[in-house]
């Protein structure tokens, strides 16, 4: 298992989506060799998919590769629902979660900029100035 998770992160450790595809394909056929036929299909089926971050600027891969805020929403709820026990109906437990969003969206935590928007932008504008160069 430890050697599996070694190398999916190398895969995502690489600079750019071309070095990420050679490296998937040597961990697909590392599991194959390993007997792990179904994990390598998997992994050459998901590979792309995983990979769509890259086309982002490298500032911003760390926090579309990764889903901590949602998780750390999701585990609020989940604890102040545990702290309740058990909800008389859906409608309750539904007015829970969203008075916990709203007070997310609403405080200091739910207002911090996620992402600069800069690095996109400069990269739109190089990729127009090439499209226009091109023509």
């Amino acid at each position: 298992m430890a050697d599996v998770a070694k190398m999916l992160k190398a895969i995502h450790a690489q600079e750019d989506k071309a070095a990420a595809r050679e490296k998937a394909k040597a961990a697909a056929q590392k599991l194959r060799q390993m007997k792990l036929s179904a994990a390598a299909k998997k992994l050459e089926e998901g590979v792309e998919e995983t990979l769509t971050y890259i086309d982002f600027p490298y500032q911003h891969w760390l926090r579309i590769r990764t889903n901590n805020t949602t998780e750390r929403v999701n585990r609020e709820i989940k604890r102040r629902a545990r702290a309740i026990g058990a909800f008389p109906d859906g409608e309750s437990a539904l007015m829970l979660v969203c008075a916990r969003l709203r007070y997310v969206a609403a405080s200091d935590w739910g207002t911090r900029r996620y992402l600069n928007m800069k690095h996109l932008t400069s990269m739109e504008l190089q990729e127009q100035s090439s499209d226009l160069s091109a023509s």
